[in-house]
C-alpha cells in the first residue's frame, strides 16, 4: 500500500506542476475531474486505490470523482452488462424471475467491497444497508416491468442507473473510512425540465448546456475540503440515454461537469498507460503518445481504439479544458493528454511540457514514445467484425435516387456505416460490428429490389490517422504497398474528409500481421529512413 500511495502522491505532484497546459486556470485549489472507469473500481482493492489517488490529488487541488458501475476484466461480468441482460431476461417467453441470478451476483460483488473496502465499522454497516436498499428498489422495478410484460428505453435507462449509484454509494464510504470527506451525489434527477419531444430530438448544444451548468451549480455548493462523487448516469436524456448517447455515458457526465465547473483538467482513469501508436498487446513496438490532437483521437476512437467518447471530445474541447488518459495501476504515469485550441505560443509551450520528463512504465524502466510529425503518421487502428455491403444498380433509377433509396432504407432498419466507397452505379459500405442480424436481414431484402446485392463477413477496418498527414506526399502509396507487401487484400479504400485517416478494408484474419506491418513503416518509418515528402505549408505541430 505505501508502494501505491508514494505513485499516487507522485501523480498528483505531476498533475498539479503540469495540469494547466492550455486553458490557464490558476489558483490555489483548482477543479480537476477525475473519471475512473467501472475495471478501475471493480473491486475492493482497486477501489481502495482509487481513494488513494484522490486523496493525493486533493492535497493540491479539488477533484471531483465520477465513477461508472463495477466492472471486472471481461465486460460481459460486468454490471452494467448484467443490469442490461436483466431487462431482457423479465420478457416473454423467459420463465418468471429468469433475471434474478443476475442481481444475486450483483449484490454479492458490490456487498464484498463494502466488506473490503470500507474499513471503518459504522461506515461500513451503514454503507451496507444503503447498497441493500438500492438493490431492493432495483428488484421491485424488474419486478414490476416483468408484471405487465414490457421495458421501455426510459425503463431500461432506469435499471443500469443502479450501476453507478452502487458504484458511488460504495466508494463515498470508503473515502469517509480513510479520514477524506466526501458527499454522494446522485445525478439521476440532474435533468428537470423537458427538452424536445422524448425521442432523442431533444438532444442537442443547448441539452449539453443545460447539463453542464446544472453540474457546475451542484459541484460548487460543496464545501472545500470535501470530495464530491457523481454517479457516471445522469438522467433522463431524451430519448434514452442508451440510445441517444451509447454506454459511454460515463465520460460525458464526467466531461460536462468539467464544463460546468470550469476545471483545470479532465482526467479519464483506466487500465493502460495513454494512448499509443497501436494497441500494444499487438503490436510489440507501439509507443506512448504523449499528447494528441483532439481530431486524431475522435478518429482513433471512432476506428476501433477504445480512447474516449466523442460525445466528451467535443464538450470539453469546446470549452478548452485538455483531457488526460491515465492508468489506475501506475498513477505516477504521466499518461497522454488531448490538447485543445488551435496553434498558438501557448500550445507549443505545452507540447514541449509533455516531453519535459521521461514518461516511465509500471515496472519503472523507460517507456518509449513517439511524437508525430511531417514525416511520420501519429497512429493506427483495427476495428474487427466488420461486415461489408455492395450494392450494384439495376439501373432503373438515376444515380441520386439510387443512392436516395439506399441510405433511407438503412435508416429505417436502424443500420450505421462506418465507411463509404461510392460510383455512379455501386456503392460498397462497411457496416460496424453492432449491427443486428435481424436489421441487416430486412434492409438486405429492401435493397435487393434497387439491384445485386452481395455481403461479405469477417472483414476488418485498418485505419491510420494522424493531423499532419494531409501534408505527407506518398502516406497512401506507402500503406498500400506495404500491405501488399504482405499479401493483403484490399476490400475498400476510404479517406475521410479532413485528410487525416486513411482507411482499408481488409479480411479480419489478416488483421494482426496487417496491423504491424502498416505501423512499423508507416508510423515509426522503420526501413523508410529517408521518410516522406511533404507539401510547401505552413504548419506547427
Amino acid at each position: 500500500m505505501l508502494a501505491a500511495r508514494s505513485s499516487a502522491a507522485a501523480a498528483a505532484s505531476d498533475a498539479a506542476t503540469n495540469g494547466a497546459l492550455v486553458n490557464g486556470t490558476a489558483g490555489p485549489n483548482p477543479w480537476v475531474i477525475m473519471k475512473f472507469g467501472g475495471t478501475s473500481v471493480g473491486t475492493a482493492e482497486r477501489m481502495s486505490q482509487v481513494a488513494e489517488i484522490i486523496k493525493d490529488t486533493a492535497a493540491s487541488r479539488r477533484p471531483v470523482a465520477v465513477l461508472s458501475a463495477m466492472s471486472s476484466y471481461k465486460k460481459s461480468e460486468g454490471t452494467t452488462s448484467r443490469l442490461l441482460d436483466s431487462t431482457t431476461l423479465l420478457l416473454p417467453p423467459n420463465p418468471p424471475r429468469s433475471w434474478s441470478h443476475l442481481v444475486e451476483a450483483i449484490e454479492r460483488d458490490h456487498l464484498a467491497a463494502v466488506r473490503g473496502g470500507v474499513s471503518e465499522p459504522e461506515e461500513r454497516e451503514k454503507c451496507e444497508e444503503m447498497v441493500k436498499a438500492e438493490l431492493a428498489r432495483l428488484r421491485g422495478f424488474l419486478e414490476a416491468a416483468e408484471t405487465i410484460g414490457e421495458i421501455t428505453p426510459r425503463s431500461r435507462d432506469i435499471v443500469i442507473s443502479a450501476g453507478e449509484k452502487l458504484s458511488a454509494l460504495i466508494f463515498t464510504s470508503v473515502l469517509r473510512s480513510r479520514g477524506v470527506p466526501a458527499l454522494y451525489v446522485n445525478l439521476e434527477r440532474v435533468v428537470d425540465k423537458q427538452f424536445g419531444d422524448g425521442n432523442g430530438g431533444g438532444v442537442d448544444q443547448g441539452f449539453y448546456d443545460y447539463v453542464a451548468k446544472r453540474l457546475g451549480d451542484l459541484v460548487r455548493v460543496v464545501e472545500e475540503g470535501c470530495v464530491p462523487v457523481l454517479t457516471g448516469y445522469l438522467g433522463p436524456v431524451p430519448g434514452s440515454i442508451l440510445t441517444t448517447i451509447g454506454r459511454g455515458y460515463t465520460d460525458l457526465t464526467a466531461a460536462l461537469c468539467a464544463v460546468g465547473i470550469g476545471a483545470e483538467e479532465l482526467q479519464i482513469w483506466k487500465e493502460v498507460d495513454g494512448i499509443f501508436t497501436a494497441d500494444p498487446r499487438k503490436v510489440p513496438l507501439a509507443r506512448l503518445l504523449p499528447y494528441i490532437s483532439p481530431e486524431e483521437a475522435a478518429e482513433l476512437t471512432y476506428y476501433g481504439s477504445e480512447v474516449i467518447h466523442p460525445f466528451t471530445m467535443e464538450q470539453v474541447i469546446r470549452a478548452s479544458i485538455p483531457i488526460r488518459i491515465k492508468n489506475t495501476f501506475h498513477p505516477a504515469g504521466r499518461g497522454t493528454v488531448v490538447l485543445p485550441g488551435p496553434d498558438s505560443e501557448a500550445r507549443a509551450a505545452a507540447l514541449e511540457e509533455c516531453f519535459s520528463a521521461p514518461h516511465v512504465g509500471p515496472d519503472g524502466s523507460p517507456l518509449p514514445t513517439h511524437r508525430p510529425s511531417r514525416r511520420h503518421a501519429t497512429a493506427v487502428t483495427i476495428k474487427d467484425n466488420v461486415t461489408v455491403l455492395n450494392v450494384h444498380s439495376n439501373r432503373k433509377s438515376v444515380s441520386h435516387g439510387f443512392f436516395a433509396h439506399i441510405f433511407r432504407t438503412l435508416d429505417r432498419h436502424g443500420i450505421v456505416v462506418d465507411l463509404i466507397s461510392t460510383s455512379e452505379v455501386h456503392v460498397s459500405m462497411a457496416l460496424g460490428p453492432n449491427v443486428k442480424e435481424a436489421n441487416l436481414k430486412g434492409a438486405l431484402s429492401d435493397l435487393k429490389r434497387l439491384g445485386t446485392v452481395d455481403v461479405i463477413a469477417d472483414m476488418a477496418i485498418l485505419s491510420l490517422v494522424g493531423r499532419l498527414m494531409r501534408h505527407m506526399v506518398g502516406i497512401a502509396g506507402r500503406m498500400f504497398s506495404v500491405l501488399a507487401q504482405h499479401n493483403v487484400n484490399i476490400e475498400m479504400i476510404s479517406q475521410g474528409a479532413s485528410e487525416i485517416n486513411i482507411s482499408c478494408v481488409i479480411e479480419q484474419n489478416r488483421a494482426a500481421e496487417a496491423l504491424k506491418a502498416v505501423h512499423d513503416a508507416c508510423v515509426l518509418a522503420i526501413g523508410y529512413e529517408d521518410g516522406l515528402d511533404e507539401v510547401d505549408v505552413e504548419t506547427t505541430v
